[in-house]
This record gives structure tokens, C-alpha cells and sequence, in this order.
């Protein structure tokens, strides 16, 4: 029997449910290890109960599901037989009292659909799932650290791309086709800011020409056998006057210093690594040296999806443990000026924090 499903059957116990209806593609891959749903249609669906689990599709899917989902239940989604009914027929066999749905991924209509058969009562919002995926196994960060690697490689490439003249759509699409030129995916849109632009941390790359003497960012990802990796590095195209070198040395510095904080806790066994500190350190020491404070957290947890728990923000109550994977990417925004931001992946592992990114983050002129 797949872990997973009898992890999973053990909190349906503690939670009191006694079935979840799985909606989202990345918790359907984590319980099946089937990929080839696809987010432009609903396409496939999982109900995991305490005696069975099923998987329904439409009939496009049916002969790749019955060859790859061993040990579940196929459901043919039909016009005749839509996915409600076979809920209500299931819940009505299994005696279904407590359904756990995954309300922050299904649609409203859908919803709506699935009330029109089954009683409102029973049905209960959770994130079961998700709390199974914050724990990475040692196959998983393996997975990780493969998709960092073709990011290390897509970073190197990149360098020799950057050129006077060259605009921010164009570095984006050269990062996005060498990535899929390796035959992995991206994870999320690239993301390239040239100068001023590069104070908005989620900017969307426009017909923005480069100059020299300018800070370029570049907020990029691999997606490797349904696995995200993320990185940002910020480098500099010319030369870079003594005050430019320092706003990049210290985001470089309150970097290095989430990080040897993690490490000095780890090394005591009876400390608590308490992400919300580690953020603070980060933040404080930014802070410390007459720049504003940052306008996100300093990390994320990864995964299956690109951000995931545990978080790294001022605001949690999540200690860092073994098998967590998340990123540390500390900032500097002066709108309409610049942007600096250095992101990497990190894992603890067996009681020792592991870099998973290693490209050249100290200060590049090119």
C-alpha cells in the first residue's frame, strides 16, 4: 500500500473526517504520482476514504490513469454520471458522515454542483495534504536539488546573454528556452528587472531596454519531474560605484546571516529554529542599515508547488525541522531606483542545513 495514502488515512482519523475529495493537480500527483492532468480542465479528481480510493476522469484519460493508478478505484466522469453523483452514490455506500474537500482549489460552480447532491453538513474545508507535503522526503530533496542544478546551468547561460541593448522580454525568453531546451519546465514566469524597474519584486518583463551601469535581476525557476526549484540572482551591467557595491553587500550579508543563525541552532540540539526569527535577522540587519523594510517574507516553502510551508515571516509560529525545504531571498526595493534580491534553496537534512543552489551569488560585474 503506497505511504502516503496510510499517512493520510491516519490524520483523516485525528481530523475526525472519514474521507477527503482531492481537487488540486499537485496533491492528486503526490497521492497517485500521475502528472499528465492538466490545469486548463478538470480533467481528474481523487477521493480517498477510509476503506477505498478512487480517481475519476474523463474518458481522454481513462487508458493512461488504468496503466499508471495502480491500487485505486477508476470512475469514469460522463454527462449521465457526473462526478456529484458518483460522490453521493460512494458517500451513501461508505456511510461518508465527515468530507474533507480542498476549498481553497475548488470553483464555485463546482462547489455548487457537488451541494446539489450531497449534504452541506458533511462537508468540511481542510489541508490535509498540505500538511503531509511539508516533510520532504530524501527522494524528494533529491528531486529539488536536480531541478536547482539545471537553474545553476540556466543562470551560467544566461550571463553570457546580457548585453547593451537587449530588452527584459527577450533575457526572459532566452532564460525560458534554455530551461525547456533541457528538457524540464519553468516553474513560474521568469521574472527580469532592469534598474528602477526592479523595485516592484514580482515585475513582469516589458520592452524595457538594458543600459550600462545597471542592476539586473533575475527571479527564475525549473520545474523537473513535477519538482520547482527558485532562484534570484542580481548582478551588475558595468561598473558599479562604491555605494552600489554596498546596497548589494548588504542584502549578500543579512543572507548570510539567516543562514548562520539556522546553522548555530542546528548544531543545538535543545533550540528551536523559529522561522519568524530568522526572518527578523534578515529584515533587522536590512533595516539596521538605513534601507526600508522588506515588502515580503524572507522565504517559502517548495515543492510540488512553488510556494508551500513552511514560511518565513515575521508573523509565523512554524519552527524549521528536518525535511523542510524553503528559499531565503532577502531584499532591497528603492522605487524608482533599484531592486536587489538574492534567493536561494536551502534543506535540513539530517540535522545539517543544505544550500541546494549553488550559483555565484557574491557581487558579479559584468
Amino acid at each position: 500500500m503506497n505511504p502516503r495514502l496510510q499517512q493520510l488515512r491516519t490524520l483523516l482519523h485525528e481530523e475526525k473526517l472519514d474521507a477527503i475529495f482531492v481537487s488540486s493537480l499537485p496533491n492528486i500527483f503526490y497521492l497517485t504520482q500521475f502528472s499528465d492532468f492538466t490545469t486548463f480542465d478538470r480533467d481528474g479528481f481523487v477521493l480517498v476514504t477510509n476503506n477505498n480510493q478512487y480517481v475519476f476522469t474523463h474518458g481522454i484519460y481513462q487508458e493512461a490513469v488504468a496503466k499508471k493508478v495502480k491500487d485505486y478505484i477508476l470512475i469514469p466522469i460522463k454527462r449521465e454520471n457526473p462526478i456529484s453523483k458518483s460522490l453521493k452514490d460512494i458517500i451513501t455506500k461508505e456511510k461518508i458522515t465527515s468530507l474533507g474537500i480542498e476549498a481553497f482549489d475548488l470553483k464555485v460552480d463546482e462547489y455548487e454542483r457537488l451541494l446539489k447532491e450531497v449534504d452541506k453538513n458533511i462537508v468540511h474545508p481542510t489541508h490535509l495534504i498540505q500538511k503531509l507535503r511539508i516533510k520532504k522526503t530524501a527522494e524528494e530533496i533529491q528531486a529539488i536539488k536536480k531541478a536547482c542544478r539545471l537553474g545553476d546551468k540556466a543562470f551560467s547561460a544566461i550571463l553570457e546573454k546580457i548585453r547593451v541593448g537587449i530588452t527584459e522580454k527577450e533575457l526572459a525568453f532566452e532564460m525560458e528556452l534554455f530551461i525547456k531546451q533541457q528538457g524540464a519546465d519553468i516553474s513560474f514566469p521568469t521574472i527580469i528587472a532592469f534598474g528602477p524597474n526592479a523595485s516592484n519584486p514580482h515585475h513582469v518583463p516589458t520592452t524595457a531596454k538594458l543600459k550600462a551601469n545597471t542592476f539586473v535581476l533575475m527571479d527564475f525557476g525549473v520545474k523537473l519531474h513535477n519538482y520547482c526549484s527558485d532562484m534570484t540572482r542580481t548582478v551588475f551591467f558595468g561598473t558599479a560605484s562604491e555605494k552600489q557595491k554596498k546596497e548589494y553587500q548588504t542584502v549578500y550579508t543579512s543572507q548570510e546571516k539567516a543562514i548562520n543563525k539556522i546553522k548555530s541552532l542546528i548544531a543545538n540540539p535543545k533550540s528551536l529554529i523559529k522561522a519568524n526569527e530568522i526572518d527578523l535577522i534578515a529584515r533587522n540587519y536590512i533595516l539596521s542599515q538605513g534601507y526600508p523594510d522588506m515588502p515580503h517574507s524572507l522565504g517559502h516553502g517548495i515543492g510540488l508547488d512553488l510556494h508551500e510551508a513552511p514560511r518565513l515571516t515575521p508573523l509565523t509560529d512554524e519552527v524549521l525541522t528536518d525535511g523542510d525545504v524553503f528559499s531565503i531571498e532577502p531584499g532591497i526595493y528603492i522605487p524608482g531606483k533599484f531592486g536587489i534580491r538574492i534567493e536561494d534553496l536551502f534543506a535540513i537534512q539530517n540535522d545539517t542545513l543544505i544550500t541546494l543552489t549553488k550559483a555565484q551569488s557574491n557581487f558579479i560585474e559584468l
